[in-house]
């Protein structure tokens, strides 16, 4: 009889001492949910640094992850769309979170030279037209809404907010665990928020900055900037618009062209070469994400 009682208690104890295994696609959600999760959580990340979310494919060994896991966090980045049902298919009990919920999706940046286009298109001749007309074939490629949702603080706090109920709902025994990890991370929002904010303080609303990939939508819309985006769609200017790039970067006096190490940067330099403006590596998948949005703040107010 003891021996029944001391494997329940065991069992018990097991149970109480478990983690939540929790896998997520990008690095950032990894930062994020181990903010709140804290020791409680074990997670696995999917998309390794220096690989792109639009196109990556999980290896055999992650695939092992999955079948242990409990949660998948999900935020809608390209990947997703074909692995998660396969993810599925490996772990029928894994429930999956979409961590996009509650936010207003905003169409992902068109390419620069496209609006540029619209604004000057009266001041061309006819050798224009070809060029209009490759611009319309390039937009109907790449229309869609803009997966990068984490680059802006504001839905960073619904992030947040769906990965605590999320833990809650399957690790109910800990929840005063994770709403005490949760309300500083929330103290933690707030601050990148006001940092951000003190260091554009000077910089006049509607401003542009340069970038290679349309991965700051969000972040442009919480301050008020705009972003001129190189490539969209995958797919890199043509000789002809990387001229209208160049000549609209001089008109706005970008201070400096941004870039990620998840892309090739030779269309970046060009440009950049050709305005006298560096080109800074920012990517929008750093796991330090505070960090990472207030130097992108310091670099587009030049300080």
């Amino acid at each position: 009889m003891k021996k029944i009682i001391l494997a329940s208690i065991i069992a018990l104890s097991s149970v109480a001492y478990a983690k939540v295994n929790a896998v997520v696609s990008i690095l950032p959600q990894k930062t994020f949910v181990e903010a709140i999760g804290g020791e409680k959580v074990n997670v696995s990340l999917m998309v390794k640094p220096g690989n792109s979310p639009h196109s990556y494919e999980p290896k055999p060994s992650q695939m092992k992850d999955i079948a242990k896991a409990d949660i998948y966090f999900a935020i809608d980045v390209e990947f997703e769309n074909v692995w998660l049902p396969k993810f599925r298919n490996q772990n029928k009990t894994m429930e999956i979170v979409d961590l996009s919920h509650g936010i207003k999706k905003q169409a992902i940046g068109k390419h620069s030279h496209d609006e540029h286009d619209e604004h000057k298109e009266e001041k061309h001749d006819e050798h224009h037209d070809e060029y209009k007309e490759e611009k319309h074939n390039d937009h109907d490629e790449h229309e869609g809404l803009d997966p990068h949702i984490w680059t802006a603080p504001s839905n960073v706090k619904i992030i947040a907010k769906n990965i605590y109920n999320e833990l809650v709902a399957h690790d109910n025994a800990n929840a005063s665990y994770y709403k005490a990890n949760y309300e500083k991370f929330l103290l933690h929002i707030k601050k990148t928020d006001k940092a951000i904010k003190k260091m554009l303080l000077d910089v006049d609303t509607g401003s542009k900055f340069m970038v290679f990939h349309p991965a700051w939508g969000y972040f442009a819309k919480d301050y008020g900037l705009t972003q001129m985006a190189i490539e969209s769609g995958g797919k890199n200017p043509k000789p002809k618009q990387v001229m209208y790039l160049i000549e609209e970067a001089k008109e706005e006096k970008v201070k400096a062209v941004f870039t990620a190490p998840e892309f090739s940067e030779a269309t970046a330099k060009q440009i950049a070469a050709e305005v006298g403006v560096p080109v800074i590596k920012v990517s929008p998948l750093n796991p330090k994400w505070s960090k990472n949005l207030i130097g992108l703040a310091k670099a587009i107010a030049n300080k």
